[in-house]
């Protein structure tokens, strides 16, 4: 087990998303969290580098269905 953990801030900077989003990957089982608390000291989690890259890997489109999803058309926004 060589899998190097990060920081919920480092997940964070990797994804370019708000820290609050890497707990919403969390809370949804997208991603990993490992509790490193010992005691009554604050929460310690961290997410293995496995995890992260595998959520790219999922969420990355292919060109194809990027390129589908461009040229659909745009429903008129109702008021």
């Amino acid at each position: 087990m060589c899998d190097k953990l990060l920081s919920i801030q480092s997940v964070a900077e990797i994804l370019d998303v708000s820290r609050r989003s890497v707990y919403r990957y969390i809370a949804l089982g997208e991603l990993s969290a490992i509790d490193l608390r010992t005691g009554t000291e604050r929460s310690r989690v961290r997410v293995p580098g496995s995890d992260v890259k595998a959520l790219v890997e999922r969420r990355t489109c292919s060109p194809a269905s990027s390129a589908t999803r461009a040229v659909s058309p745009m429903r008129p926004r109702v008021r």
